[in-house]
């Protein structure tokens, strides 16, 4: 379901929303713009939605709502998020990251007790590496080094984490666009990570 995709009619229908509300929460920025896909169809352009995703902030809005303005809604949603620093413990309560993953950042970053946004989004994209048995430790700080070094120039763009595998070797690479992407004989792509996705993922477990 990670990849399916509802049209909007689809989504007001089963949703139970009027087009008058889904974009008035557009403007006041409860759904991301990158929601909102333009896709050809025999009937012309139509426009599509990530299906799990939009479902859950949906009922995320309507529940909250009737309690919470849609500005206050739209700033817990969309938080400043490099203001955000969050407690080991809660790391580990919510599980947004799992102790083994917590253990290795320790390991190689030594022990603390509060973490940044930017660290727990590192730490959440390891987390589900190391959990799909993708990488192994080694091959997680060289993950870990490339974010470290280079996600700061990619703050205004989405980006895109490759993680590549040729004849054993290993490689990884932050790109802004892989629309198109090519690569010589036997490499293979082993894992493709929209770090932008994984934001979104993580303001829904943090709220």
């Amino acid at each position: 379901m990670e990849n399916e995709l509802i049209s909007k009619k689809e989504l007001l229908e089963l949703t139970q929303i009027s087009y008058g509300q889904l974009y008035r929460w557009k403007r006041k920025n409860l759904i991301p713009e990158e929601w909102f896909i333009r896709k050809s169809t025999y009937t012309g352009q139509e426009t599509f939605f990530p299906k799990e995703k939009i479902i859950d902030r949906i009922e995320k809005i309507k529940n909250m709502k009737g309690d919470i303005s849609l500005d206050n809604l739209a700033d817990m949603l969309s938080p400043n998020l490099m203001e955000i620093t969050l407690e080991k413990d809660d790391l580990l309560e919510h599980n947004i990251v799992s102790k083994t993953t917590l253990d290795f950042y320790t390991d190689k970053k030594g022990d603390s007790k509060k973490h940044e946004f930017e660290t727990v989004l590192f730490l959440y994209l390891l987390d589900k590496l190391f959990e799909e048995g993708t990488i192994n430790y080694e091959e997680g700080n060289m993950i870990l080094e490339i974010l470290e070094k280079y996600y700061s120039k990619f703050k205004a763009k989405s980006c895109v984490l490759l993680f590549l595998r040729k004849l054993g070797i290993s490689s990884c690479c932050l790109v802004s666009n892989v629309a198109e992407i090519y690569f010589e004989n036997n490499t293979k792509i082993i894992a493709k990570i929209n770090i932008t996705d994984l934001i979104e993922e993580l303001k829904i477990k943090i709220v």
